[in-house]
């Protein structure tokens, strides 16, 4: 069975504080407070979890980093990449935005670090039930 490695995103340590030791964050973190930021945009109806995540929420867990990515490159970059559904009558464009900036802020201001690319991936639009009408 082939290993998987694991990227941790690095914080760089505040000048004359070296001496402290480093923080390392890793990818499941922002990945839950990239969801988390996600879910809190209007007009954001869920995200796109994989089978794993939708038996863990019939069980009643919560997966707060359901359809978010983050990965690093060799560069050292954070690349977000959110997989959601949009409700319907709100503006696509508009959403994707907030969600962009709701996601750059958040974590941002949980673990200063900067992401190079919050990419947002609308997979459907999500209609009002006919039941909850009648």
């Amino acid at each position: 069975m082939a290993e998987k490695s694991v990227h941790a995103f690095v914080q760089s340590a505040p000048s004359g504080k070296e001496e402290l030791g480093k923080v390392e964050v890793a990818p499941e973190v922002i990945e839950v407070i990239a969801g988390i930021a996600t879910n809190e945009v209007e007009g954001v109806a869920s995200t796109r979890g994989n089978f794993a995540s939708g038996v863990a929420e019939r069980f009643g867990k919560k997966v707060h980093s359901k359809g978010v990515k983050a990965t690093i490159t060799d560069e050292g970059e954070i690349i977000i990449d959110v997989f959601c559904s949009v409700k319907f009558g709100y503006s696509i464009p508009k959403v994707a935005k907030d969600i962009q900036a709701a996601i750059r802020q958040a974590i941002y201001n949980m673990t200063s670090i900067e992401t190079s690319e919050v990419n947002v991936r609308i997979v459907a639009i999500q209609f009002e039930n006919s039941a909850a009408e009648e």
